[in-house]
């Protein structure tokens, strides 16, 4: 294993450092990954970089019925999420809502995840 020492003053680089670059139809070079482990040890050397083909990211298998659905459901739920934020209507109700179930055991502590539970359950009451 190499140590990776970067220029002075960065400490340490984290995530991709190089993309391998798509065009007419294949991809030329790899990725470039930087980590920095932020664990506590003993050992003085976090850092690491790492090279990876440019295919290791291609699914493998064709995608199977059950993520179509899920992927349907999500970008429905999600634009029932965005037309509720911006619905004017139901607006004042829902942050009424939202404020009461917020410190109950299990309630949402955010406004988006409020909406999400909202729509979500909205949504499966429509498709079941």
């Amino acid at each position: 294993m190499a140590r990776v020492t970067y220029s002075p003053g960065i400490q340490y680089a984290q995530g991709a450092l190089a993309k391998p670059k798509k065009q007419d139809g294949h991809k030329c070079g790899d990725y470039l990954i930087g980590t920095h482990r932020t664990a506590e040890t003993t050992n003085p050397d976090c850092t690491r970089l790492y090279v990876r083909k440019a295919n290791v990211y291609d699914r493998s298998t064709p995608v199977k019925s059950s993520e179509l659905e899920a992927r349907t459901k999500f970008a429905a739920i999600a634009q029932m999420v965005q037309a509720r934020k911006n619905n004017l209507t139901t607006l004042s109700s829902d942050q009424t809502a939202y404020a009461a179930q917020k410190n109950e055991p299990g309630g949402k502590k955010t406004w988006k995840s409020y909406l999400w539970m909202v729509c979500k359950e909205a949504y499966e009451a429509s498709n079941h």
